[in-house]
């Protein structure tokens, strides 16, 4: 059995994470904007922070122990901050890749001077053989 049939664990467990990132005050007027139920919503949010849904087990009202709140604030934490650091290493990389690109750029234009330079000296410089020798005079 399933938590959310026609849904993934990943999609659920992101879906969650939103619910949990919403400011106080915005998630209910959130959620009702989902096809999403409170009750749907309160089982897959034990299965995340319980564990479960990687488990493939489906919560159930056992009236047994449940996540604390703060159990749930410090993995929704971890995931901001996880979250904050892939966009920051994501700018890294973007920013690589521009600087490495204007380095190509000023090497192929360097390998063009160089090619052009070998080029003129090549055929070496216009010498007149009458001015090379010495004078009579």
């Amino acid at each position: 059995m399933s938590i959310a049939p026609g849904y993934t664990n990943d999609q659920v467990r992101e879906f969650v994470y939103e619910y949990d990132r919403q400011p106080h005050g915005t998630k209910a007027t959130w959620l009702a904007g989902t096809e999403v139920s409170r009750g749907v919503l309160r089982r897959w949010r034990s299965a995340v922070y319980d564990g479960d849904i990687d488990k493939g087990l489906v919560p159930g009202d056992t009236g047994g122990v449940k996540s604390s709140n703060s159990q749930r604030r410090a993995v929704a934490s971890r995931q901001d901050a996880e979250a904050r650091r892939i966009a920051e290493l994501e700018k890294q990389v973007a920013e690589l890749q521009s600087s490495n690109s204007k380095l190509e750029a000023t090497n192929d234009a360097l390998g063009k001077a160089i090619g052009l330079l070998h080029e003129l000296n090549a055929h070496g410089p216009d010498d007149d053989p009458d001015q090379s020798k010495p004078s009579d005079s």
